[in-house]
């Protein structure tokens, strides 16, 4: 029997119309960030109508005894004040197509372009903030082009460590214990083991009662109730060590039967709270330590995997807002043929921080650091 075969130009081909875009993971800070005081990434607009470069005043708490009954002219206190500095840069991005490449596209690919260049910014502010976390304080302005103020982490050198690590180190962590501290950064890293160096709740305790004496003080992110807390963030590997160490605490302490096991998080991923801290996976964090801060896969105990986490009061970090994202065309299309579609925004991203009137420290004003040794899945 001869059959009639169908030629490959005759094959019936069916082009759905729906795009299927790869995900982009909204930025975890977002509920966190805010233009008030009690924000931990406060917004700040105050460049909206012009400049490169913005001044935020700091001001520490009166530490002085003070006088009873005796003269207090002459025993007055000096305000210890100083001006942190965030330098702007424009981040800007396009796409660009023109008649006949449209004339040939079966499911208006480009039209997929205003929300792929809303996602890119997205994943860019989400970025340059776990970089700004990271960055060592610096007075001196980025480089071109460079939206987060500092020394990035990467970018450091031994010196550049060592002198952050030594400026702070009343709110900085390294495993289980403050006596793993060294004046040297690397060797303070190299002090943390997988056996007890991990991010348990235990330890995220301890990061806490780093957090609450230090001076100066690092105050807490307070809620819309009232209840104080500090928030920390934690990338995908130290987030799920909490996890396993909450476990049994969950389980014994947490609601599991009826409706109770919709907010209980051995159901339901989500933040983790212990002990007043408020722990938010962002799971971009291990990407960097894998990606950018490679130092850090092998500076632990036997060449064990250090990531960091940061756990954060109030006004930790700055984000200095020059122009809001706004979308952009391309003018010179040659008589309509070529279309062009774009987003810009200018801004400064930076950890915020405050040297003393008779100290030359630059020290990291609304958080601690804590470094803990972990595995990879």
């Amino acid at each position: 029997m001869a059959v009639t075969t169908i030629q490959s130009n005759n094959k019936l081909i069916k082009y759905t119309q729906e795009i299927g875009r790869e995900f982009v993971r909204e930025n975890l800070f977002s509920p966190y960030m805010g233009e008030d005081a009690n924000s931990i990434i406060r917004r700040r607009f105050d460049l909206k109508n012009g400049g490169e470069q913005m001044n935020i005043p700091l001001v520490r708490r009166l530490t002085g005894a003070g006088v009873s009954t005796g003269t207090l002219i002459g025993n007055e206190e000096v305000i210890d004040n100083y001006g942190m500095r965030v330098w702007l840069e424009w981040a800007r991005h396009a796409v660009v197509t023109n008649k006949a490449e449209s004339q040939k596209d079966s499911a208006d690919i480009f039209g997929e372009a205003k929300p792929l260049l809303s996602d890119w910014m997205k994943e860019l502010q989400r970025d340059e903030l776990i970089a700004a976390l990271m960055a060592l304080p610096s007075e001196s302005q980025q480089s071109a082009g460079v939206r987060v103020n500092g020394i990035q982490y990467d970018l450091a050198t031994a010196a550049n460590r060592n002198t952050w690590n030594s400026d702070n180190s009343d709110r900085v962590l390294y495993g289980n214990s403050t006596s793993n501290y060294n004046a040297t950064h690397a060797t303070a890293l190299a002090n943390c083991d997988t056996t007890n160096d991990t991010f348990t709740y235990q330890n995220l305790s301890l990061l806490k009662r780093v957090a609450q004496g230090a001076n100066p003080k690092i105050r807490p992110y307070k809620t819309s109730d009232g209840y104080e807390y500090y928030v920390a963030f934690a990338g995908t590997n130290l987030f799920r060590d909490l996890k396993t160490s909450l476990a049994t605490i969950n389980k014994d302490a947490r609601a599991r039967e009826g409706n109770g096991m919709d907010k209980n998080p051995l159901f339901q991923d989500g933040d983790q709270i212990y002990d007043g801290v408020i722990v938010r996976c962002v799971p971009e964090i291990s990407s960097f330590v894998t990606n950018v801060w490679t130092t850090l896969k092998t500076a632990g105990n036997g060449s064990a995997r250090v990531e960091p986490v940061f756990l954060c009061g109030q006004q930790a970090a700055a984000f200095a807002i020059g122009q809001m994202p706004k979308p952009t065309f391309r003018k010179e299309d040659d008589y309509g043929f070529v279309t062009g579609t774009g987003i810009e925004t200018a801004y400064g991203v930076s950890k915020i921080f405050s040297k003393g009137v008779s100290s030359s420290k630059l020290v990291q004003w609304g958080m601690a650091t804590g470094f803990f040794a972990t595995v990879t899945d």
